[in-house]
């Protein structure tokens, strides 16, 4: 069961201070569609949120790392590390047989606020794909087109909701589901303490999170609904995605049979071109960052390490197994980052493990990531071994979605020559896998369950951080 990772900053999330010593300590070169708003009058639900509780699974836990102007990323504080857990291994064998669901993909939620079926028109995750000698269809990313911009500042308070139970804890705050008392619909709350925010120089990027998730507007993406801040906390309002993290699924899993990992890729594939069109970089792109819906369609969460880069920034953020080279040896480097860690993603969900794995410690990671060696399991698809050798190459003038055609380069690639992209983007499929939602809107019971918060939100007091978070 997931534990809320996207949420609220990880303890595994390391500060400038923890990676310079890493890096030092090692031999590495760099040691040098519709939705509804919680008012009334405007409509439709649902957020990103997971736990991260990452049980015993040795290839598990992805580490994050951030410098002094580290991302606020918001996941669960009981987490083992991913890198530096000892046991990591490679699965063997065949991959486990994913279940196969046929679900009824949600094209809208109605006004009305229930959730309607579309069984005539949906295709099963077989009709993603066309024979391949057909013209294929192009859906971009920028597809969902961005609308004007929202206004979310100060546009709710504690009155407009009934808070529930805890979905996740962190080392900020703690995030909360909780209903509308308007449209009665179901978000996730997300709490941060203010003077931790500010002790952890995470002000900055807290604020850049903010910002960018109140640009963007895509399916695949999470939606943030509105904020607000008192003396004591910031309060961010999304959407509540109840089928928990890809992470999971893919733990129980092993690994992903070819057509569902093509699926997943897919989908970020579509939500990564439509935030590249916005200039914005992801910059943590990982398993545990991805949400499932209720219809098995994803979510990507977290944009705690998103930035607006319209050329080159050099910040070292994200997490040691994903990282690419140019990140780790602290060069300037642009969008293309996400089109490495998209190979990344795609080699853990073929293979059960990312490529650069060390059973040391993360620097280990970082130095066979500079080594740039990678094997790749025999099981894998010739067109599968294809695309991640033009993904996760160090070479810029290689690397697919850096080149001239640049996202389309990815989505033209052989492996995705079944997509149907403009279904795709409708998800107007159904997909490999329904998460088990058993008791409708509001289910919580793919989290784990946290103590409650004892503090009073909404207490008065001096307010000596506000004037930081302008945008609140």
């Amino acid at each position: 069961m997931p534990s809320f990772g996207g949420l609220l900053k990880k303890r595994r999330t390391k500060d400038s201070q923890t990676l310079s010593k890493e890096l030092e300590a090692g031999s590495s070169p760099t040691a040098a569609q519709t939705q509804t708003s919680p008012n009334a009058a405007e409509h439709h639900h649902h957020h990103h949120h997971h736990n991260h509780n990452h049980q015993s699974h040795p290839p598990t836990n992805h580490d994050h790392i951030s410098t002094a102007d580290s991302a606020h990323t918001y996941h669960s504080s009981n987490q083992s590390n991913r890198s530096s857990d000892a046991q990591r291994t490679h699965p063997e064998g065949q991959p486990s047989s994913m279940q196969s669901a046929v679900t009824q993909s949600p094209a809208a939620h109605p006004q009305s606020g229930q959730h309607q079926s579309h069984s005539s028109n949906v295709a099963s995750i077989q009709n993603i794909i066309h024979s391949s000698h057909q013209s294929g269809q192009s859906a971009t990313g920028g597809q969902a087109s961005q609308q004007s911009q929202r206004t979310t500042k100060g546009k709710y308070s504690l009155e407009d909701f009934t808070l529930q139970r805890t979905l996740g804890t962190g080392s900020f705050g703690r995030v909360h589901l909780v209903q509308s008392k308007h449209n009665h619909r179901f978000y996730a709350i997300k709490v941060l303490k203010k003077a931790q925010v500010v002790k952890m120089k995470q002000i900055e990027h807290t604020n850049d999170e903010r910002r960018m998730l109140n640009r963007v507007r895509h399916p695949f993406l999470i939606t943030l609904w509105g904020t607000w801040q008192d003396a004591r906390n910031l309060y961010m309002v999304m959407d509540f995605v109840e089928g928990g993290e890809l992470f999971s699924l893919l733990r129980k899993s092993q690994r992903f049979p070819n057509p569902v990992a093509k699926f997943y890729a897919a989908e970020v594939t579509l939500a990564l071109e439509y935030l590249h069109s916005h200039q914005i970089i992801y910059r943590d792109l990982k398993p545990e960052n991805l949400l499932l819906d209720r219809h098995g369609h994803l979510k990507i969460t977290d944009f705690g390490f998103a930035k607006e880069v319209p050329d080159i920034t050099w910040t070292l953020c994200g997490t040691p197994d994903y990282l690419a080279p140019e990140v780790v040896s602290s060069k300037g480097y642009n969008k293309s980052v996400d089109w490495w860690s998209l190979g990344i993603l795609i080699f853990e969900m073929l293979c059960g493990f990312t490529p650069f794995w060390d059973s040391g410690s993360p620097v280990k990671i970082y130095e066979n990531i500079l080594r740039g060696r990678v094997k790749y399991p025999p099981y894998l698809h010739h067109d599968a071994v294809n695309l991640l050798s033009q993904l996760i190459t160090a070479d810029l003038t290689k690397r697919l979605g850096n080149l001239h055609g640049g996202s389309e380069d990815v989505k033209n690639h052989p492996w995705f020559a079944e997509v149907t992209w403009d279904r795709l983007a409708r998800k107007d499929i159904d997909a490999p896998y329904v998460p088990p939602i058993r008791g409708g809107q509001g289910d919580a019971s793919q989290y784990d369950r946290y103590p409650e918060e004892t503090e009073a939100y909404g207490q008065p007091g001096d307010d000596i951080h506000g004037h930081l978070f302008p945008d609140f």
